[in-house]
């Protein structure tokens, strides 16, 4: 959980840990409770006054796989897919954006496309952006509803190198 530091020289933008929080990751599919966990992180940016990034992963190998190609340069299908999720994510980023700006919190955006798994994807771009927390909804856009926590979600909980914040349903 986040919270204030008990310490004399308590700073309202530090955590448990002492470390200020001012950079937040939130990994976005478009699902329900990934918008909810952005909601969230903005609530959470506010009071702390961090900054956001919101992050829309493409896994292309499941892409290459379907059609049994791995390479530097992706065949046109591909292309088209990753245009198509591009395009996708940037509604879900307008909204986003919105809300963020409405309580302002400044909010940066980005797309990836990658071979890796969603979660080695998250967790190597928290790690690159030096993250001091990742907010991320319990589950994503897959069918698997009756699983407790999704598999992303579980696997960045795992392996996240900085504080991980679950959204509820």
């Amino acid at each position: 959980m986040v919270g204030s530091s008990n310490s004399s020289n308590n700073d309202n933008n530090n955590n448990k840990s002492g470390k200020p929080i001012t950079k937040i990751l939130v990994p976005v599919d478009g699902s329900e409770t990934s918008m909810r966990a952005a909601s969230l992180a903005v609530d959470v940016a506010g009071k702390y006054g961090a900054q956001i990034i919101v992050l829309h992963v493409i896994n292309i190998d499941q892409y290459l796989q379907s059609i049994g190609a791995y390479r530097l340069s992706y065949p046109d299908p591909i292309k088209k897919r990753i245009e198509k999720a591009r395009g996708e994510a940037a509604r879900w980023f307008g909204e986003i954006e919105r809300n963020a700006e409405q309580n302002k919190v400044p909010v940066t955006f980005q797309v990836i496309d990658t071979p890796l798994s969603v979660v080695a994807a998250i967790v190597n771009y928290a790690e690159s952006e030096k993250a001091d927390l990742i907010v991320i909804g319990t589950r994503g856009r897959s069918g698997f509803a009756k699983l407790l926590l999704g598999s992303v979600a579980s696997g960045v909980v795992t392996y996240a190198p900085c504080h991980v914040m679950v959204a509820k349903r």
